[in-house]
């Protein structure tokens, strides 16, 4: 007999999941499997880690279940590449996937093709979303713009009595460490001063 794993989520505390639960249970009940409930109340979608979402990843790990089953693909995740890669995890570990809304199952060959046309549409626009990246940062180069961390200048220090040998003196160090931190602009607050 087949375990699994039924995962319903709400985004808000006023809303109830007991609507997904029961389609979920009829549906496991019909299959003549046993079922374990994970719910998220109150979380988004949008956030990758969620509390049910993480034991139930931990669980699948663990093979406690052998297929996990949802209500529709967006209580899941709202992420199409996070949604990806979550059911690639499951699969890795054996764990198949179902979701009644889209009529996914995994464990079928028209299941498997629909996760594979997901697939291709996540890298679609993981791809798109470089190009985007890629031609903005064209666009800024070519308009002057210097890209990167901010240079940082170096700091004007005080050198007290105006030579090394003071300075090493007035900081407690050596006189090589002392030109060492007035060519590099530094004041000995910047760094740990060294025994002479």
């Amino acid at each position: 007999m087949k375990a699994a794993a039924l995962y319903v989520r709400v985004s808000t505390l006023d809303q109830n999941t007991e609507n997904q639960a029961i389609e979920l249970r009829r549906y496991v009940e019909a299959r003549g499997w046993t079922a374990v409930e994970y719910r998220d109340h109150g979380v988004s979608g949008a956030k990758e880690r969620r509390p049910a979402l993480d034991e139930l990843v931990a669980d699948a790990k663990r093979r406690k279940f052998d297929v996990l089953v949802v209500w529709r693909l967006d209580r899941l995740g709202r992420n199409l590449r996070h949604l990806v890669t979550l059911i690639d995890e499951l699969t890795a570990v054996g764990v198949g996937f179902a979701s009644l809304g889209e009529g996914i199952d995994t464990q079928t060959p028209s299941g498997r093709l629909q996760l594979h046309i997901l697939a291709a549409l996540a890298e679609f626009e993981k791809e798109r979303i470089r190009e985007r990246v890629l031609a903005g940062l064209a666009r800024a180069r070519a308009q002057g713009t210097r890209l990167g961390r901010p240079r940082k200048s170096p700091a004007t220090i005080v050198v007290p009595g105006g030579s090394v040998r003071e300075a090493a003196k007035a900081w407690g160090c050596s006189k090589s460490t002392a030109a060492r931190w007035i060519a590099l602009g530094r004041q000995p607050a910047d760094v740990a001063c060294p025994t002479a």
